[in-house]
Order: C-alpha cells, then sequence, then structure tokens
C-alpha cells in the first residue's frame, strides 16, 4: 500500500469524526448549524467512500480478468 492510499483513508477518517462531534455538539445545543451542513458532509463522506472503492476495484480489475462461466468453459475445451 502507497502513502497516498492512507491519506485517502484518513480524509474518510477526518469526515466521519467532523459528523460524529458536529452532530453532538448540536444535540447539546453547544452549537447550532443548519441541517444542510450535515447532509453536505455526509455527502462528502460518501463521495470519498466511492472513489476509495472505485479505485480498489480498477486496480482489481487491472490485476485480475474476470471472465463469466460460459467465457472459461469454452476457454477449457481448446
Amino acid at each position: 500500500m502507497k502513502i497516498g492510499d492512507y491519506f485517502i483513508y484518513e480524509i474518510f477518517i477526518i469526515v466521519g469524526v467532523v459528523m460524529a462531534v458536529g452532530t453532538l455538539l448540536k444535540i447539546f445545543l453547544v452549537f447550532n448549524f443548519s441541517d444542510n451542513w450535515f447532509w453536505f458532509i455526509a455527502g462528502v463522506g460518501l463521495a470519498v467512500e466511492g472513489s476509495i472503492s472505485l479505485a480498489r476495484q480498477r486496480k482489481f480489475d487491472k490485476k485480475f480478468k474476470i471472465i463469466k462461466k460460459e467465457e472459461y468453459e469454452t476457454l477449457m475445451k481448446k
């Protein structure tokens, strides 16, 4: 795993912590902000998670070729 890979995970962890802390502050009425900000941060977190998954899937697809059962059987008959 490269250092850049860890950086992506750190961003995801930071977004989660910001959401949790922000929610606690709002629950205890220490800081009041619009719910839209919460959903904005949630959207950023989902985008980061999606980009991590996409990058991992592309890396996997580049390393391994996925074939269907029919294709495999055709290859084995040759």
